[in-house]
């Protein structure tokens, strides 16, 4: 992983010095299958929420609510709210519907809410991406955004995209993206 350290400016390392060491998560797993599994009472399992679970946690950081929903707007919608509303919950992760089928509908829902968009995520993650898998990586819209002052991002449900997110881009910056945002706005 190259962060940069070589090239950065100074506000950039004063930055890094002064911002949280642990971050608190908010995990969203989107997927119909799986909910409906749970709903039904059958086994299923989570492999990228228990993934991404094991990074945040191996990294210093907490998450502090999981939670598992089908590919319906409206618990989509009412499950971010709920996350970037509890005060407990920093950052929040969307695991799944980043794609391009007609269930895919994680971006549609959560773009609409953004105060700010944080583009650099989706454009480093196809960067990296395409890297490791070549021009599939066009098919992802993994994005980013602001909500409430949290920080929330939209990644695929694969677990190799999760990793790939967390290990290389989000966690190695989310002390440093939580700064900006608790600062005071400017009057």
């Amino acid at each position: 992983m190259r962060m940069g350290s070589d090239i950065a400016s100074p506000s950039w390392k004063e930055h890094r010095l002064r911002a949280p060491t642990s971050v608190s998560f908010a995990l969203i797993t989107c997927s119909g299958s799986r909910y409906k599994a749970m709903m039904e009472g059958k086994p299923f399992s989570d492999e990228s929420g228990e993934l991404a679970k094991a990074l945040i946690e191996a990294m210093g950081h907490r998450v502090a609510f999981r939670s598992l929903v089908p590919n319906s707007k409206d618990m989509l919608k009412a499950e971010l709210l709920k996350a970037v509303q509890s005060p407990e919950v920093d950052m929040v992760l969307v695991l799944g519907g980043s794609g391009l089928s007609s269930r895919d509908i994680s971006v549609e829902v959560l773009e609409t809410l953004w105060e700010k968009s944080i583009p650099g995520f989706g454009e480093f993650f196809r960067r990296i991406s395409y890297e490791r898998i070549g021009l599939g990586a066009m098919l992802s819209r993994a994005s980013g955004g602001i909500v409430n002052r949290k920080a929330v991002f939209i990644l695929p449900g694969s677990s190799d995209a999760v990793e790939l997110a967390l290990r290389d881009i989000i966690l190695p910056e989310a002390g440093h993206i939580i700064l900006h945002l608790r600062e005071s706005p400017q009057a």
